[in-house]
């Protein structure tokens, strides 16, 4: 399109990228920048979300997997929709990953999926939504009939500041309800007090400790988080017109989304979990769930790291975390983009100091996989955690092929 071609040409011309880098994230230059474009893309594509019910999740945690989860829901149910993810495109039954690896990508790649949902006949559409996407207004023209949130904890204060600040940018989504819809509030999360106020037509809060649901719930992948991204899907379900029992009876059958809490098996005597783990909170409570379910004198291994250009100040936090829980950690490389890997690990590994693991750096990713894998003992579990679904890895060079479910297979079974 000739509104996508003409923003990119303007974005590589030398006097606008010496602007961007002068002026600071949160600019309002730049965020007039990111908001011009959506407005383009709108145009461009005829304003599709008009078209469609689009219901809208944020968070910190979950987001993905909720957003599968009411995938799966709404596919039971024989509605017919899109969903983007971190993770994947979704439209009718045909999938493919999303390798831009952004929640919230290029407003024209909103625009020009929602525009595909309304050519393929979609009624609904599922839309992940990051802070910096709602903030940039890349989501602007999607009028969500529903807003949702899974959780919030402190993740991304290099660009929002603080926390409240990044409580009131997750709240963008439910002010965007225009005071019409149904906020889908967690009741147990601190943004609860903040989104409750905003004005909607309606407003459903699940809660983990809403037994109705709770006890007839059932999932085919671990973790208690996960029985609240499938309360949030079910609130969400609900929203649009779902049955509850219809919406619980359908997640019987989920099988989980590739690259979180993936389960890879090659016929090896111990676990392999790949998860996108990333956050403090995810990591507190992913090691915590597979650490109650290890059998007695098992042992918790994991592969861990952090993300380079990104809040620096959680990587010892993650090393504590990953050191007090597991029994054996490698620190290792994992989206470097702009900083050097070896300092990165640095960091992590400063966290690690006080915990009882035996930890190791090795910045070889592949290496640090083969390392977990030959020390894993029958009944022990393998955890992967940062990269899940990724197609590539961010490096100083730009993006190279990085697919760590298919690394892993490799690794545990060797083509001749």
């Amino acid at each position: 399109m000739y509104g996508e071609r003409l923003c990119n040409i303007l974005g590589r011309m030398i006097f606008v990228q010496v602007l961007q880098k002068a002026l600071s994230q949160r600019h309002p230059l730049r965020i007039l920048w990111h908001r011009g474009k959506t407005c383009c893309a709108a145009l461009a594509y005829r304003f599709p979300a008009r078209k469609l019910v689009i219901i809208g999740i944020t968070g910190t945690d979950g987001k993905t997997t909720t957003v599968g989860m009411l995938s799966h829901i709404l596919k039971e149910a024989h509605i017919r929709h899109g969903a983007l993810s971190t993770a994947f495109f979704l439209i009718g039954d045909t999938m493919e990953w999303n390798t831009t690896q952004k929640t919230s990508p290029s407003p024209f790649t909103v625009q020009r999926f929602l525009r595909q949902c309304v050519t393929a006949k979609c009624t609904h559409a599922i839309l992940e939504c990051s802070s910096h996407g709602l903030v940039q207004g890349r989501l602007n023209f999607i009028w969500p009939t529903v807003a949702a949130i899974t959780n919030t904890s402190p993740e991304h204060l290099d660009y929002h500041g603080t926390f409240e600040q990044y409580k009131k940018d997750k709240a963008i989504l439910f002010y965007m309800l225009n005071g019409k819809g149904t906020k889908v509030l967690n009741k147990d999360d601190c943004s609860d007090p903040l989104l409750k106020n905003i004005p909607s037509a309606h407003i459903q809060e699940y809660s983990y400790h809403l037994q109705p649901i709770t006890s007839n719930l059932t999932l085919n992948i671990p973790g208690s988080f996960n029985i609240e991204n499938a309360m949030c899907a079910i609130a969400c379900a609900e929203a649009i017109g779902v049955n509850r029992d219809a919406a619980i009876e359908a997640l019987k059958t989920f099988p989980t989304i590739p690259g979180r809490m993936e389960k890879i098996e090659e016929g090896q005597p111990f676990d392999v979990i790949i998860d996108f783990t990333v956050t403090p909170v995810a990591y507190q409570k992913t090691l915590s769930a597979l650490c109650a379910s290890l059998p007695p004198d098992k042992r918790l291994l994991v592969l861990t790291g952090s993300c380079g250009d990104r809040m620096k100040e959680k990587r010892p936090i993650i090393g504590r975390i990953c050191s007090t829980l597991a029994d054996i950690v490698v620190v290792s490389n994992e989206d470097p983009y702009t900083e050097d890997p070896e300092k990165i690990i640095d960091d992590v590994i400063s966290g690690t100091r006080d915990g009882k693991a035996s930890v190791h750096r090795i910045i070889d990713r592949t290496e640090a996989i083969r390392f977990l894998f030959k020390k894993a003992q029958p009944g022990d579990t393998v955890l992967l955690c940062g990269k899940g679904s990724d197609t590539t890895m961010w490096t100083k060079e730009g993006q190279i092929p990085w697919n760590e479910r298919e690394i892993a297979r490799e690794l545990l079974h060797p083509t001749p």
